[in-house]
């Protein structure tokens, strides 16, 4: 198993309400747009708050793909280090103690990547292996999470570092009236989060016995013929998002049947999940679930909350929500339960146990 010592999370310091983001936006639509359009779907996006990589008036100055990225690297590397020290100091590991580093982002690119970047910085070994990983879009946090068990399942006392950086204001495009693009910039927001774990068992030291969670059990599923339905269009402009309106009818159809298939196996239903660890991906996302797996209102609220606090984080959230969910202490015995969907379109499940 590998048991999870701590999960920190990092945010710019622009912090705005959801009602100043709607009506800059709503100035920048080319003439002719439906800002009516705009403004419903930003109210309905359940999101107060969030944080951008950038002062709300210096998103006028973004250039195309090269400038914008540049700004991308800079400016995931400094948050993402922010990050992994506060992880790294909650858990009680020296930076040169880590052993494998999975890094997962999907607003920008970097060659070298973002944590080989950020690895001098915050004393990460020179011959530390990393393992970056990009396209997996909102699902990344969860799949890095099952790589790290993995890389550390059967190797007691390896520490791994898990690493998601989304900065996804960057990737708004304010000339794309699609309702895609509006959808999108109503809901995401920026920000890093940061975990450390360790292969957990007899040899695995004080460690061994830190509060949980430890990982139980994954799964990753493709679900054919849906690859067009979530994703980036990748061009001169950058990244356009790709967003099926069916989507939350997939999540209810595949994902709920997907979620109960996986738990059965580990003799377990929905009901006996105490923490639900879901992917925010807005509200009719979460509605669908919810609907589809018979949960109580109090199963979801976690990722409601988070999605008003800071919005859609990319692969970020399910890391801020686990976050979350360790700070509220699950009783021992706890069954857990993450959840993010991704292009492909995919799912990613890891069953958690506290």
């Amino acid at each position: 198993m590998t048991r999870v010592l701590a999960v920190a999370t990092a945010f710019p310091p622009h912090r705005h309400t959801q009602q100043e983001i709607t009506e800059v936006l709503a100035s920048r639509l080319p003439s002719g747009a439906d800002a009516a359009l705009l403004r419903r779907l930003h109210a309905a996006a359940g999101v107060a708050t969030r944080h951008l990589a950038l002062p709300l008036d210096r998103y006028r100055e973004l250039g195309g793909f090269g400038h914008t990225n540049r700004l991308f690297v800079d400016l995931a590397v400094a948050l993402g280090a922010e990050a992994v020290e506060r992880a790294l100091d909650e858990a009680a590991v020296r930076a040169e103690e880590i052993d494998v580093v999975v890094s997962t982002t999907v607003t920008g690119i970097a060659a070298p990547s973002v944590e080989a970047r950020l690895a001098a910085r915050v004393g990460l070994r020179p011959d530390v292996e990393r393992v970056p990983l990009f396209g997996l879009g909102c699902a990344g946090g969860a799949a890095g999470l099952a790589r790290v068990h993995g890389l550390l399942d059967g190797r007691p006392g390896r520490k791994a570092l898990l690493l998601s950086t989304e900065l996804c204001s960057l990737t708004l495009q304010p000339s794309d009236t699609s309702t895609a693009n509006l959808v999108a910039g109503s809901l995401f927001g920026d920000g890093a989060a940061a975990l450390v774990a360790v292969g957990d068992g007899r040899d695995a030291g004080a460690a061994a016995a830190a509060p949980g969670p430890v990982v139980r059990a994954t799964r990753s599923r493709l679900y054919p013929g849906t690859e067009h339905l979530l994703g980036w269009e990748v061009g001169d402009w950058g990244f356009r998002m790709v967003l099926g309106r069916e989507v939350p009818e997939l999540v209810r159809l595949h994902v709920a049947e997907e979620v109960e298939s996986f738990l059965a196996g580990h003799d377990l239903k929905p009901r006996d999940v105490a923490a639900w660890i879901c992917h925010p991906g807005g509200p009719k996302v979460l509605d669908a679930l919810a609907d589809a797996l018979g949960l109580p209102d109090s199963a979801l609220a976690p990722s409601r909350r988070a999605l008003a606090a800071t919005g859609n984080l990319s692969s970020a959230s399910v890391l801020q929500i686990l976050r979350d969910a360790r700070a509220a202490g699950p009783p021992p015995g706890a069954a857990g339960l993450m959840i993010a969907f991704g292009p492909g379109f995919s799912s990613e499940l890891v069953l958690l146990g506290w």
